[in-house]
């Protein structure tokens, strides 16, 4: 057996390592999450204008934003212009407290106990009385005012006298109520928006317009709006508001690059996929003030930075044209690799099966079992990418298989991190069920101090690599077979090695098998149908 010493280290990713998102995969280097939510659900698409609000800075205490053709600034609330200009723009906007005071006549009708003063308001609001109540600590009693006039020097003297004797008719005041101008100070947050053109505070949220439709938030360029609002934690939001179409152009460089990846039908239906994402995520994250992120939480969107002809192309010939099942979008899921095999959804989240998001195989011949054989036999990387002629994905990405190694000390490291406490030797990890694509649903790690459990794509996160620098990363799927390393002289467990297919979870579309597909011939629609069983393509609008 090779030594621990000399075998390789996991095999690096390809740029695709950022090209995980609709999935909400986070790839190898941080805690997978369940894209489904739970149980699992259909979607259907909410009321639709044509545009969609990305959250590109969705939490900060400033916000700068930028424009260079005629620009205006706008308060949302109010809707009115505060700043205008022509020319380049750039500005910051932040958030700052002051106070209002607020004038008007009320009628005092009596100053009393606290439960006196509740009974008479409550009988007041009960007939249609605007009520106020203040406490007068040195009187030792809470005042009890009763309608709202505006204060002077308004002249509103008959109606003031009308509405007093209705109060004393009604048997809420007697003969000595009297009007007194009260006023009330409160807090308010505004935003502050410094441009090089002034600075102007608003009540409501900010919008930046500008006549080239093209705007930049946090320094970072963007077509459409610019808005700046509170998010649901109180801190800013930085948000883009575009045409979904033109959304897409700056996700598709991100999610499958057209500089490594140009297969114009695979680059098509990435972008119906990602369609499909975007509109069944409508209000989602609505009482953060926008629908989506932009970042693997969701989708990765860089903007018109990362905007590439290829992809353009591709939104382009698909507009409007999404996935359904039974009518309804389905949930678009897709990651990495798949290694062979996709998997079922309920295969990496605890959710119940979709019948769309079923475990096909990348390959013309052979099954799951095929894929663990290989590694289990193999020892070797490189071994699946034997069949060039039927795999899909084998002559296209680095990580069809991996292979990785632990020694004794690393091992005890890793799975005390997920025990959370000193687990001592690491005896034996025992894969304890697996699904029929090949994914590990329940493993066992045996340690000195007591066996721990994991299940399904978190298993990722809890059986963690060791880089080169000695930092942990995620491993890249739950695809793989691990072995102990056993010391023949001693008998002992000197550490583990695994051989793995595959990354990312594995549901839905396999991206670099979508490549390999293209270049075999398939069109894009035979590619979504493939990855999504029994789906059909619409178009949307």
């Amino acid at each position: 057996m090779t030594s621990l010493t000399t075998r390789r280290r996991l095999l690096p990713a390809l740029a695709l390592t950022a090209a995980l998102a609709a999935c909400a995969d986070d790839g190898p280097l941080a805690p997978a999450r369940d894209p489904l939510g739970g149980p699992a659900r259909e979607v259907g698409a909410a009321a639709f204008n044509g545009s969609i609000r990305i959250g590109v800075g969705p939490a900060a205490t400033s916000v700068s934003i930028g424009a260079a053709g005629t620009w205006t600034v706008t308060d949302l609330t109010a809707n009115t212009v505060i700043l205008s200009g022509t020319g380049a723009m750039q500005g910051t906007v932040t958030l700052e407290s002051g106070t209002v005071s607020t004038s008007f006549y009320r009628l005092q009708v009596m100053c009393g106990s606290t439960s006196a003063v509740e009974a008479r308001a409550s009988a007041a609001r009960a007939l249609g009385h605007v009520t106020m109540l203040e406490p007068v600590p040195t009187a030792n009693c809470t005042r009890l005012y009763l309608g709202q006039f505006a204060p002077p020097p308004a002249s509103n003297f008959a109606a003031r006298n009308t509405y007093r004797n209705q109060v004393i008719a009604q048997g809420l005041a007697a003969a000595d109520a009297f009007w007194k101008v009260v006023t009330v100070t409160t807090g308010v947050t505004r935003y502050k928006v410094q441009t090089s053109a002034g600075v102007a505070t608003s009540t409501g949220p900010v919008r930046l317009a500008s006549s080239d439709e093209r705007v930049s938030i946090g320094g970072k360029a963007y077509r459409g709006f610019a808005e700046v609002r509170l998010n649901s934690s109180g801190t800013l939001a930085g948000i883009n508001q575009l045409p979904l179409e033109q959304y897409l152009y700056g996700v598709l460089p991100f999610e499958l690059s057209p500089n490594l990846w140009p297969e114009m039908e695979a680059q098509k239906a990435q972008a119906v996929a990602a369609r499909t994402y975007a509109l069944a995520g409508l209000n989602k994250r609505g009482s953060d003030g926008y629908d989506l992120l932009a970042t693997t939480a969701d989708q990765v969107y860089g903007g018109l930075s990362g905007e590439h002809p290829v992809s353009n192309q591709a939104v382009d010939e698909t507009a409007g044209v999404v996935a359904t099942y039974d009518g309804r979008l389905i949930q678009a899921l897709f990651s990495s690799t798949s290694g062979g095999y996709t998997a079922n959804n309920e295969d990496a989240f605890n959710s119940a099966p979709i019948p769309y998001l079923r475990g096909v195989v990348d390959h013309e011949r052979g099954n799951a079992q095929t894929v663990l054989d290989s590694l289990r036999h193999g020892a070797n990387p490189l071994r699946l990418r034997g069949k060039r002629n039927g795999d899909y994905e084998a002559d296209w990405a680095r990580f069809h298989s991996w292979t990785f190694d632990w020694s004794a000390d690393e091992i005890t490291r890793v799975i005390s991190d997920y025990a959370g406490q000193p687990v001592g030797r690491v005896l034996a990890i025992n894969v304890l069920e697996r699904s029929n694509s090949g994914r590990i649903l329940r493993i066992e790690y045996v340690t000195e101090a007591g066996t721990f459990y994991d299940t399904k794509d978190r298993i990722r996160a809890s059986l963690r690599s060791i880089t080169a620098s000695g930092t942990a990363a995620n491993l890249p799927s739950t695809m793989f077979v691990i072995d102990p390393v056993i010391d023949r002289r001693t008998g002992e467990v000197e550490g583990f090695e695994a051989y793995g297919a595959g990354f990312g979870h594995g549901v839905g579309l396999s991206q670099t098998g979508a490549v390999g597909m293209a270049e075999k011939g398939n069109s894009y629609e035979e590619i979504l149908k493939h990855y999504y069983q029994g789906i059909d393509l619409v178009r949307w609008y």
